[in-house]
């Protein structure tokens, strides 16, 4: 909105805000006003739902010094999905599709774990949504998000074609041509980019959540895998830049880079309150919203890949989940002492506080590590 009236309507009148039009400088903007918007409303979140007695309910299978979080806050993502779609909205260039997919996909995820944060308070248990209605939910906001995806494909705006680390030359594509040609073939076309799509963004989403588990640790994490991605969808969609560093670029993918920061900002202001001892806690809300975005732009700047590296540790989490599960069904012994794993490493003695700036370290130096593959190719 804003780039639209002082870029697009004022700077021939005023030229000095044609600064608008760089979009560094309004990825910046994007940013700041998420991180503003976080750390000013918080607040007022916070009383807010204490007023109204919307407080976490802790699962009774979980470790018992968790029992002294009982009543805390929950369903402060509201606040980082409203500072992130508001930033966006007001800094980016919204006739481009991309942006639109990206703010469809955080408020659909946002609104699956809202409406499941809520079964939780009117129960007062720790039991939402089914895990099969919330996966029903999640594929079917996957569907139309690949749906819209094919669409800008046949346009000529988005390409299937997906970037390897380390191998400059092999792109694979994701949609085969041969069958796509023919219209009876189609669906088996679509069915395919639509099964890889729903591994990314649905795994990406559940890792998030399932990750989100000690005071901080998720979204300390989502800072640095925003600011991974910012950087990513940056060169991602810079021709210079993408043609120096021989990655598959995505025609006007640009402008996620502002939705990218804003995740960031409000990333970051969450954390100010969601700080060990944290005084809100995102819920489902925040966690299914901020993984199903991490996912989406992952799939629109070609990074499928990079994603398992720049998320790690939500990866390493739901495989911990997977293993414990797996190993008790079918031997029934458990791998771990508690799953997700950081729970246990709390069982083995170690104090929050240190789970989660370790946890945090391993994030940044795979983030770390992911940013330096483009380079090494």
């Amino acid at each position: 909105m804003l780039y639209w009236l002082l870029f697009e309507q004022l700077q021939s009148h005023f030229s000095p805000l044609r600064i608008f039009g760089y979009l560094t400088f309004r990825v910046a903007l994007a940013s700041l006003t998420a991180l503003f918007l976080c750390i000013v409303l918080g607040p007022f979140l916070i009383e807010r739902l204490r007023h109204l007695q919307i407080g976490q309910y802790i699962r009774e299978e979980g470790p018992k010094s968790h029992q002294k979080k009982a009543g805390t806050p929950t369903m402060g993502g509201v606040l980082i999905v409203i500072s992130i779609v508001i930033a966006t909205l007001l800094w980016a260039n919204l006739t481009n599709p991309m942006v639109w997919i990206a703010i469809f996909s955080i408020v659909a995820y946002g609104s699956i774990g809202f409406y499941d944060d809520y079964m939780k308070v009117t129960r007062r248990r720790n039991l939402g949504l089914s895990s099969r209605k919330k996966f029903g939910l999640q594929c079917l906001i996957a569907l139309a998000v690949c749906a819209a995806l094919m669409v800008l494909h046949a346009q000529g705006s988005y390409t299937t074609r997906m970037n390897v680390p380390f191998f400059k030359q092999l792109r694979p594509d994701l949609l085969i041509h041969s069958l796509a040609d023919n219209w009876w073939t189609y669906p088996l076309s679509f069915a395919i980019v639509y099964l890889f799509l729903l591994i990314v963004v649905v795994g990406a989403s559940n890792g998030v959540n399932l990750t989100d588990g000690l005071d901080g640790l998720a979204i300390g994490l989502m800072v640095i895998a925003a600011g991974a991605l910012t950087a990513l969808t940056y060169i991602s969609g810079h021709a210079e830049w993408s043609r120096y560093l021989e990655i598959e670029r995505v025609a006007n993918v640009g402008e996620l880079t502002i939705f990218c920061g804003a995740m960031t900002g409000a990333s970051i202001g969450f954390l100010w309150y969601n700080a060990h001892p944290a005084q809100i806690f995102m819920g489902d809300v925040g966690s299914l919203s901020l993984g199903g975005s991490l996912g989406v732009v992952a799939v629109l700047i070609k990074q499928e890949i990079l994603l398992l590296f720049i998320g790690g540790v939500f990866v390493i989490e739901t495989l911990s989940v997977i293993l414990q599960v797996a190993s008790f069904k079918l031997t029934g012994k458990r791998i771990f002492k508690m799953s997700p794993i950081h729970h246990h490493f709390e069982a083995l003695g170690w104090q929050e506080s240190k789970i989660i700036a370790r946890f945090w370290i391993v994030g940044l130096v795979l983030a770390l590590f992911a940013l330096t593959t483009l380079k090494i190719r």
